[in-house]
């Protein structure tokens, strides 16, 4: 099984940053890419920003220029440093990683989330 541990949230004020962090463990074959989500209560999870196994990353048009996701390989990190926060930032964010286990084919793992609010 694949393990993600997502940390980092909490309460910030609108222009703040925040930092999130997602490790990931278990039986890990390969990862060909990470991903942030966020979710607000009544709406859709909403795909944030993506880093892949390249080192290629893509942003949704409402983060770019304030979220840079990078990562540790060694360490099956990943991180989205997150600047000039707004109010519409607020959500619970997931991480996810799209790869196989050792004797599997590839799927989609989700962490548990973390809270991020901010306020106006």
């Amino acid at each position: 099984q694949v393990q993600l541990v997502e940390s980092g949230g909490g309460l910030v004020q609108a222009g703040g940053s925040l930092r999130l962090s997602c490790a990931a463990s278990g039986s890990i074959f390969s990862i060909n890419a990470m991903d942030w989500y966020r979710q607000t209560p009544g709406k859709q999870r909403e795909f944030v920003s993506r880093i892949t196994s390249g080192g290629t990353t893509n942003y949704a048009d409402s983060v770019k220029g304030r979220f840079t996701i990078s990562r540790d390989n060694a360490k099956n990190t990943v991180y989205l440093q997150m600047n000039s926060l707004k109010p519409e930032d607020t959500g619970v964010y997931y991480c996810s990683l799209v790869g196989s286990l050792l004797g599997s084919g590839i799927r989609t793992y989700w962490g548990q989330g973390t809270q991020v609010t901010v306020s106006s």
